[in-house]
């Protein structure tokens, strides 16, 4: 079914060059790293995760929602979802290809990623996160590969592909939830240092994963003949209005436990965030833009004229979508090193380099979506 992918329109093709312009450049910046080492980067001794382990994060998320489809599809016999959910399954893959990337491109020496596998250590919360993030990417593939030959073929999906589908989804559940224990069984990051934690992870994800995918649908729609259904489109928008609404509550309940028990601890990194600490503010700004996103997609969700209304849709996801992105893409893991053991605030700037690569590993990403989605238009188109 990879034939699909090879033939397209002039703007296809000028997308994939496109991609892969910045595949290359981000490439010979990655080169640089390698040679260099990590000093090439912004991160430092106080300040050891910076934009690639927060990008990781984020993808988590995005590669964990697509388990808001499988289950209305598949336990709860909602046929509307017979269309996107092979899209939802595309988009698992590649983001949690994106995940591997961004861990690859942090250790410094990927040989080092070698060692979680000679030397396994089960009582490590990172071995088990591995452990889940290479079997959630196997099931997607499996499954939506299977799926979607035999749909080619106008069979149903083989019997054995159904207990894959049904284990994938408490994996989605897992593979966020892991990550979360990663932060949250840290007793030096007050930030993260809450119970909350993967309820605050896995409600941005259905939030921000579902808010790609209806956008990924909407182009789909525009580019091809392929429709994904206006219905199916409107109960995803649905998901992501409450799944955002939660989001948001959970952080509400950060602030109140921080500062009425006014413990310093934890409302130092939460001052350091929204109004700044000892005169560094490096991401006030970025905070308080995601509020207001955070709001505004909500409220354009919630009304059903304005979700129903396929002109404001986008820009409500999108809000959604960038909301979630600064929250956990920098606020959550920057602000959780602030400030450091010793009350010592270290700011952190990506630089160039960080930058290329970081784009690299978002355009390998785009570029994979591309083609699983290609495959999936040309045999959808095909039937």
């Amino acid at each position: 079914m990879l034939e699909k992918a090879l033939s397209g329109s002039k703007k296809y093709w000028l997308w994939v060059g496109f991609l892969l312009v910045v595949i290359f450049v981000g490439f010979m910046a990655y080169l640089r790293q390698y040679e260099e080492g990590l000093g090439v980067t912004g991160m430092s001794r106080d300040v050891s995760w910076g934009l690639y382990i927060s990008q990781f994060t984020f993808l988590v998320g995005v590669a964990a929602s697509a388990v808001m489809v499988a289950i209305p599809y598949y336990l709860h016999n909602y046929k509307k979802f017979g269309k996107i959910v092979i899209l939802g399954e595309f988009l698992a893959v590649p983001s949690v290809i994106m995940c591997i990337l961004f861990i690859f491109v942090d250790v410094g020496r990927p040989d080092r990623i070698l060692n979680v596998l000679l030397h396994p250590t089960p009582h490590s919360v990172m071995f088990w996160d591995m452990c889940v993030l290479v079997g959630y990417l196997l099931l997607n593939f499996i499954i939506g590969w299977t799926a979607l030959g035999s749909e080619r073929k106008g069979f149903p999906p083989p019997a054995w592909v159904k207990p894959l589908i049904y284990l994938s989804i408490p994996w989605a559940v897992s593979i966020h939830t892991v990550t979360a224990f990663l932060y949250s069984g840290m007793p030096g990051r007050h930030l993260w240092l809450t119970a909350i934690m993967a309820a605050r992870f896995l409600a941005s994800a259905f939030a921000a994963g579902p808010a790609l995918l209806v956008l990924l649908c909407l182009i789909v729609r525009k580019v091809s003949t392929f429709d994904p259904g206006k219905e199916a489109i409107q109960s995803l928008a649905k998901i992501v209005t409450y799944a955002m609404i939660a989001n948001v509550f959970f952080y509400i309940l950060e602030f109140f436990t921080a500062f009425y028990s006014n413990i310093p601890g934890h409302m130092h990194p939460l001052q350091y965030l929204f109004v700044g600490l000892h005169g560094y503010d490096q991401l006030v700004p970025f905070m308080w833009v995601a509020t207001i996103l955070a709001f505004v997609g909500i409220f354009l969700l919630l009304v059903p004229k304005f979700r129903r209304n396929e002109k404001i849709l986008p820009f409500a996801l999108v809000s959604v979508f960038i909301a979630a992105w600064i929250d956990k893409g920098l606020g959550l893991v920057l602000g959780g090193f602030v400030p450091t053991p010793l009350e010592h605030v270290v700011e952190y700037t990506p630089t160039a380099t960080e930058l290329g690569v970081t784009f690299m590993v978002y355009a390998i990403g785009a570029l994979l979506i591309t083609i699983f989605y290609k495959v999936v238009i040309g045999v959808r188109e095909e039937i």
